[in-house]
């Protein structure tokens, strides 16, 4: 394929992904297939290795996903600061990625600590929030680490890295002009009233309007409105879908937006032409846009030297994915939806699990080199595609475990659901028998773990309650009723697996999903030997709940839930108590903390929390979550 000399060599990256002491996983994105060269500074030596076995996904004429995975003979060093540069043609990354340096600094550089000592981790980050930037935090955090001990182990990402359901107009503006400076691959597209990406690219329903592309059927209203209608939630919030992501290409070109300054520069995208509502819409939405453009190169700078793990959760897909199984039956049933969800999800494995495990995912990834290598006419072959994503959605190992000490077990809450036997209408459990067995065998002896689970195990009662109330009357998609509880199967297995005498002694579950953050300490009732669970929320990296809102809520559920409330022993954790950690600067008794940033977790010899904090991104300092006086 033909280059073009004015694209700069790489386009995204790298991101550190997952690192181990004989094995480093890095990703990036060239305008064209890369060379590359890896030098690894040790405290004693520098080592240099050819990557010559580089695994590389074309996604455009001028876009190649590489994933650069180095086994190594010699274990790394561990708890010392290791620096690293990539070089293509023998050009070293302050030459083309300079923003990725720290000052007084020549290399980016990681630390692979022999435990996991603290770590950081949140969700949720929509561009077009009004919100700060969530992920800045971190880059201060990295700029002022004056050792090795003072850097966190590892970036968890907990789910919503991109919102492929909720995009700003001046966003899918800047994904159209991305996708045609890149030529990212075109395709057809079965059930809607366009034939194929590049009509729906130019259509005058393309923006804010996209409900009107679907069939005009009575048949596809329940379609039209998961899909593209902005689905009201008057309880919690509003989700606007109106400019959902439909292609591959769409996606791919999110995350090139949202992870790397550098495509930012290769566009100039101009407004297209809207009434004069929508025309104030995307000029609001421009200015946040801008503002998030702004902070990438901080952003890029942390995934440079920090490992990033992650995890779906909905919007990374669509909202609501596999909430409930008339959703699957009706999603999964109509050509079109099924094309968005699988092009979400094979963009998804592409830019984020890909890098999370990469041995399991060795025939996926033949068969898309195999979709990508030879388009038609620079468009997919529908045929082959709609294998692919066949194959995608069947899949089944999108969960991983990382053996760190204390282990790291990270859950897909999203694709291995429990489905209702009583009614479809009725929330799915967040995992399947099947899965939760799995899970009880990687915790089977250890002393400690970590679960990474996007939505919280143990949420706040008062929220969980109306989001059941609002699914025996039918509507569950109206107030997103996801969570462990709303499934009695789910629910009982999970808080088993708590009370089982060789699981861990020593919990701590990570969670997101909920845009707001809090801290539960959980204890078995009448049971002195433990084990001892800790509840770790943080969410949004760049999103919020609607304060007044959560206020009420916060309120209320002090009030009728308290861990000495009698209404406890009407739900399904009876049996334990939950005690919520007070955020420090909280005024009037708030348990809730409503702001976006980013969590940090401090561990001890025996894998317990000894600190936990929530960094604001708006400046304010950060917010230590404490435990109450006993």
């Amino acid at each position: 394929m033909p280059h073009n000399d004015t694209l700069p060599d790489v386009l995204a990256g790298p991101l550190l992904r997952r690192l181990e002491p004989r094995r480093l996983v890095l990703w990036l994105v060239g305008s064209r297939g890369l060379e590359l060269k890896l030098k690894l500074h040790l405290p004693t030596q520098t080592l240099e290795i050819h990557l010559d076995s580089c695994q590389v996904v074309p996604v455009g004429r001028q876009a190649f996903i590489h994933l650069i995975d180095v086994p190594l003979d010699d274990a790394l060093p561990p708890d010392v600061v290791i620096s690293y540069d990539l070089l293509v043609d023998d050009a070293g990354i302050a030459e083309w990625a300079p923003h990725l340096l720290y000052t007084n600094t020549q290399y980016p550089s990681f630390v692979l600590h022999s435990r996991i000592h603290q770590l950081v981790h949140g969700s949720c980050r929509k561009p077009h929030h009004s919100a700060d930037e969530g992920l800045l935090c971190v880059d201060r955090l990295l700029a002022d680490a004056r050792t090795a001990a003072d850097r966190p182990a590892l970036l968890m990402m907990s789910g919503d890295q991109v919102y492929a359901d909720d995009v700003a107009g001046p966003m899918l503006r800047a994904i159209h002009a991305l996708i045609a400076r890149l030529g990212l691959f075109d395709e057809y597209l079965e059930g809607a009233v366009v034939d194929d990406s590049a009509s729906l690219y130019g259509h005058s329903a393309s923006y804010y309007h996209r409900a009107d592309l679907l069939p005009a059927l009575d048949s596809n209203e329940t379609l039209r409105e998961r899909f593209f209608g902005g689905v009201k939630k008057p309880i919690f919030t509003s989700s606007t879908a109106d400019n959902h992501l439909v292609t591959f290409a769409e996606v791919i070109a999110m995350y090139l937006l949202v992870w790397s300054p550098t495509p930012w520069t290769l566009i100039s995208p101009v407004p297209v032409q809207l009434n004069a509502e929508r025309q104030q819409r995307y000029a609001r939405e421009q200015v946040q846009i801008d503002r998030f453009r702004d902070g990438l190169p901080g952003v890029a700078r942390v995934f440079a030297h920090l490992s990033t793990l992650m995890i779906f959760d909905d919007h990374d897909i669509t909202d609501d994915w596999n909430l409930s199984a008339q959703w699957e039956e009706t999603a999964y049933g109509h050509p079109f939806s099924k094309r968005i969800i699988g092009n979400a999800l094979l963009a998804y494995l592409l830019c984020q699990g890909w890098g999370n495990q990469p041995d399991v995912f060795g025939e996926l990834i033949g068969q898309t080199q195999a979709l990508t290598a030879k388009p038609q006419a620079n468009h997919l072959d529908a045929a082959a595609q709609d294998e692919l994503l066949e194959a995608l959605l069947k899949f089944q190992r999108w969960h991983y475990v990382l053996p760190t000490t204390p282990a790291l077990v990270v859950l897909d809450t999203r694709t291995r659901r429990w489905r209702s036997e009583f009614t479809l209408k009725q929330p799915s459990g967040l995992l399947d028998w099947e899965a939760l067995s799995e899970l009880q065998q990687e915790l089977l002896d250890h002393p400690s773990a970590i679960i990474v689970s996007p939505a919280p195990i143990f949420g706040v009662k008062l929220i969980e309650t109306v989001q059941k109330i609002f699914s025996w009357c039918g509507h569950p998609l109206l107030v997103d009723a996801e969570n462990w509880m709303a499934h009695r199967g789910g629910a009982q297995v999970i808080l088993n697996i708590f009370r089982h005498s060789r699981t861990p002694g020593n919990y701590v579950v990570l969670s997101g999903d909920v845009h707001y953050s809090f801290v539960y300490e959980v204890l078995i009732r009448h049971r002195n030997a433990g084990p001892r669970i800790w509840q770790i929320t943080s969410s949004g990296i760049k999103n919020q709940f609607p304060p007044r809102l959560l206020e009420w809520f916060d309120r209320l559920n002090r009030w009728l839930y308290s861990p000495r409330s009698p209404l406890n022993w009407f739900t399904r954790r009876r049996t334990m108590q939950v005690v919520p950690h007070i955020p420090e600067h909280a005024e009037a008794g708030e348990r809730l903390w409503n702001s976006a940033g980013i969590g940090q977790v401090f561990f001890n010899e025996q894998g317990q929390p000894e600190a936990i904090y929530q960094h604001n991104a708006d400046g304010r300092v950060r917010t230590r979550m404490v435990a109450p006086k006993r």
